[in-house]
């Protein structure tokens, strides 16, 4: 299989790229799992992210953002300890502060998905070079999100979370993905 020139040989990286990036998401727990995700991972490459996603579920309640908005500082203390996770206090006090906002939205699924008009962005790249690390919509996402609370969500963090979920598709046109995304 042709894939993306980001997704290396790593069988986890590999079904992540086939199986998930770029495909639409419209569950909101989902979604907010996969920006709290993109917020860890500022700094640092998202194979680690992935590594330890499974981690994450597991201390922070399945990304229950009910439960999360409600973790003490104690808590957080304690996720510090676990090598499982990336240990951030300011990383991990965003997934709390990330969670309260979250809560905080009307319809947050229809606000995320409202920077692209509500449906996939299909983009054409042939190449590297043409893949943009920042949009317009990203920044107008970016500033949404701050403006209701959130941290760890600049235009690039945004970015990245738009092609995971699926609200660009960004699979370049030398991936099989591509052909399949637009098929569908």
């Amino acid at each position: 299989m042709r894939r993306c020139f980001w997704c290396n040989d790593d069988p986890l990286y590999q079904a992540y790229h086939d199986e998930e990036w770029g495909v639409p998401q419209r569950d909101a727990r989902h979604l907010f799992e996969m920006l709290l995700l993109e917020g860890a991972q500022a700094g640092l490459s998202w194979i680690t992210v992935l590594k330890k996603r499974e981690r994450y579920r597991q201390v922070l309640h399945g990304f229950d953002p009910e439960r999360l908005a409600r973790l003490s500082d104690e808590e957080i203390e304690l996720l510090m300890q676990d090598p499982g996770i990336i240990r951030n206090r300011l990383k991990l006090k965003a997934a709390r502060q990330n969670a309260q906002a979250w809560l905080q939205l009307e319809d947050p699924v229809a606000l995320l998905w409202s920077f692209v008009g509500g449906q996939p962005k299909i983009n054409h790249f042939s190449e590297r070079s043409q893949v943009p690390a920042v949009t317009a919509e990203a920044e107008a996402m970016s500033k949404a999100l701050k403006k209701a609370g959130f941290t760890f969500v600049g235009p690039t963090i945004c970015y990245a979370f738009m092609q995971a979920t699926g609200m660009v598709m960004d699979h370049t046109t030398d991936c099989d993905r591509y052909a399949q995304l637009r098929a569908s």
